[in-house]
């Protein structure tokens, strides 16, 4: 146990899914270890396809993840004990304190559920016993009447900790005073008790204008408003699912490279994009429609959960096609994870792991075949590049950073040299190859998430791109350091919320 004793909570609940939850829950984590706590973040459970690997091969949901980096700690499985990632044939697999432990339908989880709560509330208690202040988050809404008898998440959570709660109601999409005040409606007494404060998040204008209905808020259910934040686009944190995707606001007069993301049915760890999206002169497009590809300077087929069913998705909407049309025509073509596994010759799962289909063509870009197996890979990694043509040319040897997340093993019969060595993996000294990189260097496919965050890299595939119009990309400006940007968020969140009040109710001295 800590030296201060049991940990103090404070809980984030919102109205419904992207409210700002997460957003508001990794402000509160820097604002605390600023002002000296030991903080962690926990969500009972997170269904999420953006996902992180812990230093020891555990994984969990990716905003747990940029919650303890907010936090200055060290990312674990037990800040995020429950883990769902949707697959197809509406099955999700359900990772328990970091591994997978069984794949079910919604239905099956459901009645799951009531076997996980000793697993949440232990995971919650180690929490409190390591730190001085549990910054919780919920999901979705705690008023979801049909799934509240076996909420391991939100009310559940907050009871057994007696914390109090925050509800955020996100303004942007209009209703905000139905929405708190329908929630706090459908509430029970013991429930609506620990509300301390109402947020109303992402507000746009005068807040003058908010008055009557503040106070009409406060009259109507007997909880402060405890602030109202503002919209904001010049702090750049990680987004908890793809509702957060959309399209780069750069005009074409600002672009010099057109980067074209496949955007996947159950597209995965799409926050791998944000580097580029932040470069000078790139323009990141995620493109669902055959109508929608245009002429892109590089095409990149992201992570998926469900590769197969996917892959015939890219085939059926006639994306497929127009991916390899482009690569022959000389346009450089990534797969990461999923992406990676799609580019090659066939795929095959005989357990039926991934999907029912027990062999599905690829698209033939690389000579490689993938075999899926039970066996989940996750690690941290770093390595470094060691192919020396087309789109990696400029970054032979360039040090490398990143994790993986996969099931299954790819191969080669034609053993290309492998463009990245892997040096360490979850904390090991190793030396094995990743990915492939076909003999022109413009077709690359690897396992490492992460590929882009590392500038050396990332700049040399962006000036190829560039140099095939004959064009040259503004000098690289510093990478967005994420700690920075925390500081940011910290510093909104204590403008507009009342801090005063958040202490008080969580029972913290300053």
């Amino acid at each position: 146990m800590n030296d201060r004793g049991w940990a103090k909570v404070i809980m984030v609940q919102g109205t419904s899914s992207h409210a700002g939850k997460s957003v508001l829950a990794t402000a509160l984590c820097r604002i605390f270890a600023q002002d000296g706590f030991l903080v962690t973040p926990f969500k009972a459970q997170n269904m999420s396809l953006n996902s992180y690997v812990t230093p020891d091969g555990g994984e969990i949901g990716r905003s747990q993840a940029v919650q303890a980096a907010a936090a200055m700690t060290a990312p674990k499985v037990e800040m995020n004990p429950i883990l769902l990632k949707p697959e197809g044939e509406s099955r999700s697999q359900v990772v328990v304190m970091g591994r997978p432990n069984t794949v079910a339908s919604a239905r099956e989880y459901y009645k799951l559920k009531s076997t996980m709560w000793d697993t949440v509330t232990s995971a919650l208690d180690r929490m409190r016993a390591e730190y001085d202040v549990v910054v919780i988050e919920g999901a979705g809404s705690p008023a979801e009447v049909n799934l509240k008898e076996q909420d391991i998440v939100n009310m559940r959570v907050a009871l057994y900790a007696n914390a109090p709660v925050l509800l955020v109601g996100d303004i942007d999409r209009g209703g905000v005073f139905a929405q708190l005040v329908g929630t706090m409606v459908l509430l029970e007494p013991e429930e609506r008790a620990l509300v301390k404060g109402h947020v109303i998040n992402k507000f746009r204008g005068d807040p003058s204008l908010l008055t009557p209905g503040l106070g009409f808020l406060e009259e109507r259910t007997g909880a402060p408003v405890a602030g109202v934040i503002p919209h904001f686009s010049d702090i750049h944190i990680p987004e908890e699912d793809s509702l957060g995707l959309a399209p780069e606001p750069k005009s074409d007069d600002e672009t010099v490279v057109d980067v074209a993301v496949m955007r996947l049915p159950h597209i995965a760890n799409f926050d791998d994009f944000d580097p580029l999206r932040h470069e000078a002169g790139v323009r990141v497009r995620y493109v669902g429609r055959a109508d929608d590809f245009g002429s892109p300077d590089l095409v990149v087929i992201p992570g998926s959960k469900t590769t197969a069913a996917d892959l015939e998705w890219l085939r059926a909407v006639g994306l497929g096609e127009q991916i390899v049309t482009a690569r022959y025509a000389g346009t450089p073509v990534i797969g990461i994870c999923a992406g990676y596994q799609m580019l090659g010759t066939k795929l095959l799962d005989p357990d039926g792991v991934e999907s029912s289909r027990t062999e599905t063509r690829g698209l033939g870009l690389l000579p490689t075949v993938t075999t899926f197996r039970r066996d989940k890979s996750t690690h941290q990694v770093s390595g470094r590049v060691v192919a020396n043509r087309g789109i990696l040319n400029d970054c032979s040897d360039a040090s490398i950073d990143a994790y993986e997340i996969h099931m299954g093993v790819t191969t080669s019969d034609d053993e290309p040299s492998p463009p990245i060595i892997i040096e360490t993996r979850s904390g090991r000294s190793v030396n094995m190859p990743d990915g492939a990189l076909d003999s022109e260097g413009l077709t690359l496919g690897t396992y490492l998430h992460g590929l882009f965050h590392n500038r050396p890299v990332r700049r040399s595939i962006l000036d190829y791109a560039a140099s095939r119009r004959g064009a040259t990309l503004p000098p690289a400006s510093d990478d967005i350091e994420p700690s920075a940007e925390y500081d940011k968020l910290a510093a909104l969140v204590r403008e507009h919320l009342d801090m005063n009040l958040v202490y008080r109710v969580t029972g913290l001295k300053t």
